[in-house]
């Protein structure tokens, strides 16, 4: 069965070359995403020079092919804008954290293009505007309810799915897919935790576009009873974090719903920020918070939150000493012991960019990430929220923040939350899109206006 995956790896260009005949390209490029995301293995072939080719990239060069081969055009008109700049920024500042640590630039760069350039630059193609991120959060909310089937059978029986399917297991510690009496599913997925963020994203667009009247069926189902199916099978999951973020991403959104306030979004972001500034100058205390974690979700989790915290101390202390552009690929970020071992591990996506590519690359990460949504904010207020244009935006870019947020403790790299972010630059690049209904005439309204014209 292990000879499936390299089938399906390199099988998976002609599959989203046929897709793109098959379906519009904006559709393709979604399906495409979601379903390699999905199901793809966890598999990686070395490419000389370049980075391996992986589930991301596997995604990626087949969606770009594709749009160079069929959708040439709409790569032609791309104008680029003043958001785009940290994404750039943070593509290309490899180059320099390489090049003063004595490394090659080329396999990091590449590599920083492909699982993050890329993703956001088709966002900006393919779902820049409020009818392509209505797509996408239905795509997204699709997938989520296609992965219930297999986070239940997970839920009983461990991660095996990977194992099953293709003849080799992809998560060798079971310890921590125990929880709560059960399994925490991981299926096609490098992590529990990153199964339990996406079923959070899917389940939190799933009740959005209910209460707000977006979707009245899907696939023929009531859109209410969907979402409260794939919002249980997110709660199966088992995942404490996400079921937090899942919690505070529905205050948000509820809040603009009901005071049409943005503020809640704008005041999580701001706490973001002021808590990567504080780790990342050193100014950050641990101590505090952990107590009140301990009060919240107990001594377990506390423990691994002060675990986490602790080694981020140190590591955070090492990244300093090369604070602009970090230390690249040297292993300078990482802490050895007396015996040259190293003792460092790295949970969070902040402090590994922060150690390879200093304060630059920090800043530049989660700025295009988060700068999108602020400015939605301000183009698309909380009071238009519940419209059903900008439903699906909203939901998009609420998710796409708890994302940031979960970014702050953990490290789940995953390129669909680049293109949301991708789709939600290129719609505020642009002026706010009309939120009229579009008026339509009856069939005799028509036909009058036919006679009157021939008449």
């Amino acid at each position: 069965m292990v000879a499936l995956i390299p089938i399906v790896m390199f099988g998976w260009i002609p599959i989203v070359f046929y897709l793109f005949v098959r379906f519009p390209t904006q559709r393709a490029v979604i399906i495409s995403f979601v379903v390699a995301w999905l199901f793809l293995p966890q598999a990686s072939y070395p490419i000389p020079l370049l980075p391996p080719y992986n589930k991301i990239s596997a995604s990626c060069y087949a969606i770009l092919l594709a749009t160079i081969f069929y959708d040439t055009a709409r790569i032609t008109t791309f104008k680029p804008g003043w958001l785009d700049i940290p994404m750039v920024v943070f593509c290309l500042c490899p180059i320099v954290s390489q090049v003063t640590n004595g490394g090659s630039p080329i396999s990091p760069t590449f590599s920083q293009i492909i699982t993050w350039g890329i993703p956001y630059f088709l966002g900006r193609l393919y779902v820049g505007n409020l009818d392509g991120l209505r797509q996408l959060a239905i795509g997204i909310f699709a997938g989520g309810l296609a992965y219930i089937p297999f986070t239940l059978i997970e839920g009983v029986r461990g991660p095996v799915l990977h194992q099953m399917v293709y003849g080799m297991s992809a998560f060798e510690d079971w310890g921590q897919a125990r929880r709560m009496g059960g399994w925490r599913p991981v299926v096609f997925m490098q992590h529990g935790l990153m199964v339990g963020v996406w079923m959070m994203t899917a389940a939190l667009i799933g009740v959005w576009l209910w209460q707000t009247g977006t979707l009245k069926k899907f696939q023929g189902r009531n859109i209410k009873t969907l979402a409260i199916v794939i919002t249980i099978a997110f709660f199966l999951c088992r995942s404490t974090g996400a079921y937090s973020l899942f919690a505070i991403g529905l205050i948000v959104l509820f809040c603009a719903k009901w005071f049409r306030t943005s503020l809640p979004l704008l005041f999580i972001i701001g706490y973001i920020v002021f808590y990567l500034y504080v780790a990342a100058s050193g100014q950050f205390s641990s101590q505090e918070a952990i107590g009140f974690i301990t009060q919240l979700f107990g001594e377990e989790r506390a423990a691994s939150l002060k675990f986490r915290f602790d080694m981020e101390e140190i590591l955070g202390e090492k990244a300093r000493q090369r604070f602009v552009f970090g230390w690249g690929d040297s292993g300078g970020n990482r802490v050895y012991n007396q015996y040259g071992k190293d003792i460092s591990i790295t949970d969070s996506l902040w402090i590994i960019a922060f150690g390879i590519y200093g304060a630059v690359g920090l800043v530049s990460l989660f700025s295009s990430l988060l700068l999108p949504v602020v400015v939605f904010c301000v183009k698309y207020p909380a009071r238009t929220w519940s419209n059903p244009k900008v439903a699906p935006a909203a939901a998009l870019g609420v998710a796409l923040t708890m994302y940031v947020f979960d970014c702050v403790l953990n490290a789940m790299t995953n390129p669909i939350f680049a293109v949301i972010a991708g789709g939600i630059s290129g719609l505020v690049l642009k002026a706010p899109e009309s939120l009229k209904a579009k008026k339509t005439s009856s069939p005799a309204r028509r036909q009058s206006l036919v006679h009157q014209k021939s008449g």
